[in-house]
């Protein structure tokens, strides 16, 4: 649980006047209450303020004596904010609570610091934000400009975004208004290509085994065709954009919900976008968290395939059912059962497409990450076709034999 805390006290060393200059960052071990301290020290509880000194200097705030310390975000286990704090350096002096020797832990997370810095460039304040706006004379999505004043926006973020805002219909008009679309762009440029490639392969597959299928029959029954077709698009875009990483723009937002449910989607919002998505200074994944997201990713999966067998083999059973209506033949194969072809779909996207998929994403996240790649994108692009058309093809024959031993064909 995240609490924005002020700290009215620190049982360090510093000059509280010193708190708010260039330091980069301060940690400290444990905390403690100032009531029956001894009793109730925390279990290695870290404090730190997770801003860059420019972005710390306008946190301070003012206390009594005309001096200011920075405001502190808590990540721990309690329900309550409390107030006059008092922190426990378990070292004692300037080089304890600083954390510039590295000794407690706060030299590894400034070299993470570096590392994002490196990788998405520096965190720009609101008014870096608004000026490089208005110099291109765009006006940001709301969310954008609310995390821009609350913890700023990576640069390679920013100019990614303007970028591609002003992009062709749809996809600049897409990008202004679907946020889930702008945060994969952002955070994988090659999204649409792997969305185009799973359809473009999908597709082509799935026409070529409808026309082995149906043979001579294939153009009166081009309207089944149809429908599986579109039903697929709208299964392989979800395929692709459930597991894609995506832009953690600002601080995920749960205050419409209460209780149960509260947690539950906060809990679900720090899981990874897949099981093998990549770790980045200030988004680490714990092992329960990467098998939870494996279950969370096979229900959503499953929904989607429930859903969509509902719809395409309820579309399909009302064109079959309406033909027979008016001309019956003895070749005509029975009706396949809809609730069963849909329980079918959903347990299959579930189990096996999830399985395949999460691997998918982990084998791509490895080539992306190679040198050739980064020398040569399009050997990242190759592998990504080769990857999908095999794994479609293999999970083709799989549904066949699913189906089979299920009774629905």
């Amino acid at each position: 649980m995240s609490l924005s805390l002020k700290i009215s006290h620190l049982s360090n060393t510093i000059e509280l006047r010193d708190q708010c200059r260039a330091v980069r960052r301060f940690e400290f071990s444990s905390i403690c209450f100032r009531e029956g301290c001894s009793g109730y020290e925390s279990r290695r509880i870290h404090w730190s303020t997770e801003l860059s000194s420019v972005k710390l200097r306008t946190r301070c705030v003012g206390i009594s004596g005309g001096r200011s310390v920075p405001e502190w975000t808590y990540t721990g286990s309690k329900d309550e904010t409390f107030s006059d704090l008092e922190l426990d350096d378990d070292g004692g002096g300037d080089d304890g609570g600083n954390g510039d020797d590295g000794d407690n832990g706060g030299g590894g997370d400034d070299d993470g610091e570096e590392e994002e810095e490196k990788e998405f460039g520096p965190l720009l304040k609101f008014d870096e934000v608004v000026k490089e706006t208005e110099r291109r004379g765009i006006t940001l999505p709301e969310d954008m400009l609310e995390a821009a004043k609350s913890v700023g926006i990576r640069k390679l973020f920013l100019l990614r975004y303007l970028d591609l805002q002003g992009s062709v219909w749809p996809l600049g008009f897409l990008m202004r208004t679907c946020s889930m679309l702008r945060n994969r762009m952002l955070a994988d440029p090659s999204f649409l290509f792997k969305v185009g490639t799973e359809i473009a392969i999908d597709s082509c597959c799935a026409t070529f085994a409808e026309v082995q299928k149906r043979g001579e029959h294939f153009w009166s029954e081009f309207e089944l065709y149809a429908a599986d077709l579109l039903v697929g698009l709208v299964v392989d875009v979800a395929l692709v954009g459930l597991l894609a990483p995506y832009a953690r723009i600002g601080k995920p937002s749960v205050a419409s919900s209460t209780g149960l449910l509260k947690g539950l989607k906060r809990s679900c919002a720090a899981l990874p976008s897949s099981v093998f998505e990549a770790e980045r200074p200030g988004c680490k994944f714990s092992v329960n968290q990467r098998i939870a997201t494996f279950f969370y990713k096979g229900l959503l999966y499953g929904s989607v395939g429930f859903g969509c067998g509902l719809i395409g083999q309820g579309i399909a059973n009302l064109i079959m059912t309406a033909k027979r209506s008016i001309k019956k033949s003895k070749k005509d194969v029975p009706v396949p059962p809809l609730f069963k072809s849909a329980a079918l779909w959903g347990v299959f996207l579930g189990l096996s497409s999830n399985a395949r998929y999460q691997i998918i994403n982990g084998l791509e996240r490895v080539v992306e990450g190679s040198t050739a790649a980064k020398r040569i994108p399009v050997v990242a692009m190759a592998f990504t076709v080769g990857v999908r058309f095999a794994n479609n093809v293999y999970g083709g024959m799989q549904f066949v034999d699913w189906a089979k031993l299920s009774g629905v064909q």
